[in-house]
């Protein structure tokens, strides 16, 4: 099993032979969040990449509890692979560069978005397969740390995954693909010895997102609900409390409706049909994690959904291709890309 989305890598098949992005206002957006992390950080570099990070760093060894035990790490890693979906952003927002990252989806050059490209800088890391780890592939990078937070790794696959470098995997209090963007940050900053610059990053976002709910009181007034279509005709999914995306959401004060939480139960999303798609006309604002214009056509042709009250009044929300990106991944490094392009869109839609 992987994480959701990550079959729709091909639908959005960008070409690995055009040029790398130059530097955008998608990346200038993201790098608010870490500009105060790097201000009087020593200019130097590591094995693992590291350039101009904190000049405070973690006494080693240090071990890690996670899903599928503990594990310890005896130094500072050097080579680190990325097995998880969106854990090359915290990473390289510690300023640490991986030797591999794993595709989830979109196709970006190096799988690494706009948002995280300046932090990328030159690096040519190798990308993994969205679908299926190979093992094989992995071993030949010889890693001396391998993170996979927001993977979903089964304990079988930890154990191969063991074999070969010391590995991590979610904090066992969360589901797979459920965990936090700021419990992946610290668990991650921990782990490659930078856990007081991890903890700055955190507080830095966590003060936008606090700005934007008090700029916004409207938002604890209203519900939200994310959704998208599903792999099947007349399927759709609705994302539960445990999905990063409908954290995002109640984090800038709104509530997920209770029946969506509990569809979703224990996991992070419920597939439902079409005929339960009134279940949207619960929510203020329902906002369609959609990939592509197939996909959004999908939705708006749904002769249901064009009877909803939510679609009639005009309360639903469609995201351009790189703001659903930055919500899907909902990390340290997309969070502001969100906060600056979705809340003015939010508060249009609760306000109207």
């Amino acid at each position: 099993m992987f994480a959701y989305g990550a079959s729709t890598s091909q639908d959005l098949a960008v070409s690995r032979g055009r040029g790398r992005p130059g530097r955008s206002r998608w990346a200038a957006l993201a790098l608010v969040a870490v500009i105060a992390a790097a201000c009087g950080a020593d200019s130097e570099s590591d094995g693992a990449g590291a350039a101009g990070v904190a000049d405070t760093k973690d006494a080693f060894p240090v071990t890690i509890d996670h899903a599928h035990g503990s594990t310890s790490i005896a130094e500072e890693p050097q080579r680190v692979v990325s097995v998880g979906f969106s854990d090359q952003d915290p990473l390289l927002a510690l300023g640490v560069v991986p030797v591999a990252v794993r595709e989830f989806f979109g196709e970006q050059p190096d799988a690494t978005w706009p948002w995280a490209q300046d932090e990328l800088g030159e690096a040519d890391p190798a990308v993994l397969d969205v679908a299926e780890l190979n093992f094989e592939q992995i071993a030949g990078l010889k890693p001396d740390l391998i993170v996979g937070v927001s993977s979903g790794i089964t304990s079988d696959e930890y154990q191969q995954l063991s074999r070969i470098a010391p590995t991590i995997a979610r904090p066992k209090q969360y589901v797979d693909y459920g965990v936090p963007w700021d419990q992946q940050t610290l668990v991650i900053g921990r782990a490659v010895g930078r856990a007081r610059q991890a903890e700055k990053l955190v507080a830095e976002v966590e003060e936008r997102v606090a700005a934007a709910r008090q700029q916004h009181p409207e938002f604890a007034r209203a519900s939200a609900i994310v959704a998208r279509p599903g792999w099947e005709p007349g399927q759709f999914f609705v994302f539960g409390p445990q999905d990063s995306r409908s954290r995002f959401m109640t984090s800038l004060g709104f509530t997920l409706p209770s029946e969506i939480a509990q569809l979703a139960g224990e996991e992070f999303t419920a597939a439902i049909s079409s005929e339960q798609l009134e279940l949207l006309d619960q929510a203020g604002v329902v906002v369609w994690n959609v990939d592509t214009d197939d996909d959004r056509a999908v939705v708006e042709g749904n002769p249901i959904y064009q009877q909803l009250e939510t679609r009639r009044a005009g309360r639903d929300l469609f995201l351009d291709e790189q703001v659903n990106a930055a919500l899907s991944f909902s990390t340290v490094l997309s969070l502001p890309v969100v906060l600056e392009e979705l809340v003015p869109q939010l508060a249009q839609k609760v306000g109207g």
